[in-house]
């Protein structure tokens, strides 16, 4: 099985991901990667850093796993297309899954990055691609979709479907049997108590819909 990994991106949330798998899991980095047009130094902890664009040729899919653990910038537009970039490669993605947090057998997908102190109830399933920060509680018989950013110290009530490409900030509470909609932003400390449209930016407690596009806040 292989095990070695290459991780995209060489700032805070690279380093972090570097930090946990070698810490906290049976994976060994060995390299890091971004865009050419980005590449300003040959080495990142001590480890090589290639173009993205030549990756293959310098750790070939067939020998190396990936991992993309970016943030939420433009309502996670760019992590999604990393992560279909990675695809069109020929990379299997690896998932972190902290050995601090709590989980019930759920299916999680691939390139998912759970950090500690999620708890993460039963018949819940995560899909691909998703960022949970510490110190989520993730109630049961839900459904987080691809793309989707969770900050820290949200609660998930039971019975919630969060949609692709959401962004959820910190504090913020959702209702159960709650609709997240697709690249909806929900403000630190928000009270959701109703489904959110599309594309939108929702503050307050409890939380309105903003004027702005989600995509124009973030």
């Amino acid at each position: 099985m292989k095990k070695e990994v290459v991780i995209f991106g060489v700032k805070d949330t690279a380093e972090l991901a570097f930090w946990y798998l070698t810490n906290d899991s049976d994976y060994t980095v060995v390299a890091f990667t971004v865009h050419k047009a980005y590449l300003t130094e040959s080495t990142f902890h001590q480890l090589p850093v290639v173009p993205f664009e030549e990756l293959t040729t310098y750790y070939p899919p067939a020998k190396y796993l990936f991992f993309a653990p970016m943030t939420g910038v433009k309502m996670n537009t760019l992590r999604k297309e990393i992560y279909f970039k990675g695809k069109e490669m020929g990379y299997e993605y690896i998932s972190y899954i902290s050995s601090k947090a709590t989980v019930c057998g759920n299916p999680i997908g691939e390139n998912c990055f759970i950090l500690e102190d999620n708890t993460i109830q039963p018949y819940t399933t995560i899909g691909n691609n998703v960022v949970l920060w510490s110190g989520n509680h993730i109630g049961h018989h839900g459904r987080i979709d691809d793309h989707v950013f969770f900050t820290s110290h949200i609660v998930l009530s039971g019975h919630c479907h969060v949609k692709e490409r959401a962004w959820l900030g910190v504090n913020a509470t959702i209702r159960d049997y709650t609709v997240i909609g697709e690249g909806c932003l929900i403000s630190m400390g928000a009270l959701v108590t109703k489904s959110t449209e599309d594309g939108s930016f929702y503050l307050g407690a409890p939380a309105r819909k903003q004027e702005k596009l989600a995509i124009e806040v973030y």
